[in-house]
């Protein structure tokens, strides 16, 4: 899948989040696992949803100081 495929898929696979935010595969589950990050079991498979995901980055940006 390149990445024009992920970008317009809502829910991202653990590759597909490790690729768009430039982390290992293994942080992606180890954040999940750790309830760090917002994901969706689907069954078996661990998802994430690109909206919750969005939230979360925003949530989690650190402000510059003035």
């Amino acid at each position: 899948m390149n990445w024009s495929d992920a970008a317009s898929k809502r829910f991202l696979s653990v590759k597909d989040v490790a690729n768009e935010y430039g982390l290992a595969v293994s942080t992606v589950y180890k954040m999940a696992s750790q309830h760090r990050i917002p994901f969706v079991k689907m069954g078996r498979r661990t998802k994430f949803d690109r909206l919750e995901l969005n939230k979360w980055v925003s949530l989690h940006t650190v402000k510059e100081r003035h």
